[in-house]
C-alpha cells in the first residue's frame, strides 16, 4: 500500500480554482481510506516543486487541471524523479490534451467525431469558416474554458480580443441533441450519464455550480446508445494510451432529422478527459458510486494503480 500521498493541486492555469476544490476532496478521501495525504499547490517555480515532494512520497495524486498539469509536463517531472503518480503518463496526457491530435488518434480507432478544422484567429476574425452552427474551442484547454456556439442570426464577434488561449482554434460542426459522459476505470468503462444543463450549454459554469445542471445517471437512452458510448470511451482511452481513470465526453444526436425511420440517432465523440475533475459535483464520483464505489475507495484504487511510464 503506497501510504505516503502528495496530492498535487491548484497550478497556473485556467482552471486553478477547480483544482483546487479537486485536490482538497481527493486529500480527504485519501485520509478516510488511512493514507498520510500532504496537499501541495503547484506554482511556476519547479525547484519549490521538488523541494515539496521531500521526503519522497510513495505516490502523487495528480489533481491538477488543464495546462502544465494536465499536458504530459508534470507528468514528465515526476518521470524524471521516478514517483509513481495518478492518471496518464506523458505521451497520453499530451495527446488527449491536443484535441485535434486526439480526433485523429481516436478516429484511427473508429470512434466519430464531428467534422472539425483548426484555423489561425486572424482568418476566425474574418468571418465564419464553415457553416453554422459551429464551435469555436480552444486547442488545448479542458473544462470548456473558451468554448463558445456561433449560431444562425449570432451578431457577436467570432473571436473576441479577450481571447488568450493562443493563435489557434478548433471549429467543429455544432452536433444537436443530448451530452453524454462516460467514465473509465482501469479498462472498465463505468457508466453513461446524461447532462442537462437547465439553461445554455455544459459550460465552465454549469461544470462547477451546484444546481446549473442535472446529471442523470444511468443516462436514458437507447441500449444501443449506451453501449455505444461505453465501448467508444473505452477504445478512446485505450487508443491515446490512457491509464487509470479518464472520462470521455459525447454528444448524442436524436433529434431524428436523418429521415430513417426508426433511428436512434448517432454518438459523437468530443474529447478526453486524462484528469476529469473529483469534486463533489464531479461525474467520476458520480458513476463509481452508481456502481456501488465510495469516493475513499475510488481515490485508493488511483493511488494504488499510480506507476510511471519509464
Amino acid at each position: 500500500m503506497n501510504r505516503r500521498v502528495a496530492v498535487l493541486m491548484g497550478g497556473i492555469s485556467a482552471e486553478r480554482d477547480i483544482s483546487l476544490l479537486s485536490g482538497r476532496a481527493c486529500a480527504q478521501a485519501l485520509r478516510e481510506a488511512g493514507y498520510e495525504a500532504r496537499e501541495i499547490d503547484v506554482g511556476r517555480d519547479v525547484a519549490a516543486l521538488v523541494a515539496a515532494l521531500t521526503p519522497r512520497p510513495d505516490a502523487v495524486f495528480n489533481a491538477l487541471h488543464g495546462r502544465w498539469g494536465e499536458d504530459g509536463c508534470v507528468q514528465g517531472l515526476l518521470e524524471l524523479l521516478h514517483i509513481p503518480y495518478t492518471h496518464s503518463g506523458v505521451l497520453a496526457s499530451s495527446l488527449a490534451m491536443h484535441k485535434p491530435m486526439a480526433k485523429r488518434v481516436v478516429a484511427a480507432a473508429g470512434v466519430i467525431s464531428p467534422h472539425g478544422l483548426v484555423v489561425r484567429c486572424e482568418e476566425l476574425a474574418k468571418g465564419d469558416v464553415m457553416a453554422r452552427p459551429y464551435v469555436v474551442k480552444p486547442v488545448c484547454e479542458g473544462s470548456s474554458v473558451g468554448v463558445t456556439i456561433v449560431r444562425p442570426g449570432d451578431n457577436k464577434p467570432l473571436i473576441g480580443r479577450d481571447w488568450q488561449f493562443g493563435g489557434e482554434v478548433l471549429v467543429e460542426q455544432f452536433i444537436p441533441g443530448r451530452e453524454l459522459t462516460v467514465s473509465v476505470m482501469g479498462d472498465r468503462p463505468l457508466a453513461v450519464t446524461e447532462i442537462r444543463p437547465r439553461e445554455g450549454f455544459y459550460d465552465y459554469r454549469a461544470k462547477y455550480t451546484d444546481g446549473v445542471a442535472d446529471h442523470i445517471v444511468p443516462a436514458q437512452i437507447p441500449e444501443r446508445i449506451t453501449e455505444a458510448a461505453l465501448q467508444s470511451a473505452l477504445a478512446a482511452h485505450q487508443a491515446l494510451g490512457c491509464r487509470g481513470v479518464s472520462r470521455s465526453d459525447f454528444r448524442y444526436d436524436d433529434s431524428g432529422e436523418s429521415g430513417v425511420a426508426d433511428d436512434p440517432g448517432r454518438l459523437y465523440f468530443l474529447e478526453v478527459n486524462t484528469q476529469p475533475g473529483m469534486t463533489a459535483l464531479s461525474l467520476v464520483p458520480e458513476q463509481a458510486k452508481y456502481l456501488g464505489l465510495s469516493f475513499p475507495e475510488l481515490c485508493a484504487w488511483m493511488v494504488e494503480n499510480a506507476a510511471c511510464d519509464s
